[in-house]
């Protein structure tokens, strides 16, 4: 998986890459989504904190007139204010509404844009719960930036997740994502 920001950098990497990235702030890009969709190759677009959870389905319609529906949805967190980011959890069944499998970034949802004064700061401390939240909701994926010193870290150092914990915490999501699924989910589907 890597990032592309330009449709010149789709072609060549066709043969090396399983799955285009389209970073946040392009996730609205048609021609972006468009010739990466027409790969066939599967996309992750990662959903920019502007945006409503409602707004992903256009992303899926991008993609299905493109003749592919391999697409995963990164949700990040919600623009709360000026520098602040929270997670809505109602923004996991909304996508889900329109059979968009959907990747939880747990360390970016945890986020403060500019709170650092010249980066972005960040509440490394919530992001077991806000992760516990989103696995609750029936998550596809997480993805989480993980540093062995978070302190020390060159991008985004205050929502690094430690290295040391990381076994635990997913050894804990993993049990909780199997509930979740197999005893709650089963019984929502009944309703």
């Amino acid at each position: 998986m890597t990032d592309i920001h330009e449709t010149s950098q789709i072609s060549p990497l066709k043969d090396v890459i399983d799955v285009y990235q389209i970073p946040a702030f392009l996730c609205r890009q048609t021609d972006l989504i468009s010739q990466s969709a027409q790969t066939g190759k599967w996309v992750n677009v990662k959903k920019d904190q502007f945006l409503a959870p409602a707004d992903t389905r256009h992303i899926a319609v991008k993609m299905n007139e493109s003749g592919n529906n391999k697409l995963l949805v990164t949700e990040r967190g919600t623009s709360f204010g000026y520098g602040n980011l929270i997670f809505d959890g109602r923004a996991i069944p909304i996508i889900h509404g329109f059979d968009i499998p959907l990747v939880f970034d747990a360390t970016h949802s945890a986020q403060l844009p500019g709170a650092a004064g010249n980066s972005t700061g960040g509440q490394r401390e919530f992001i077991p719960s806000i992760l516990r939240s989103a696995v609750s909701f029936g998550i596809e994926g997480i993805f989480m930036e993980v540093h062995p010193d978070p302190p020390n870290a060159l991008s985004d150092a205050t929502t690094q997740y430690p290295l040391s914990q990381i076994k635990s915490l997913l050894k804990e999501m993993i049990g909780l994502d199997r509930y979740i699924k197999k005893e709650i989910l089963i019984s929502r589907s009944s309703l």
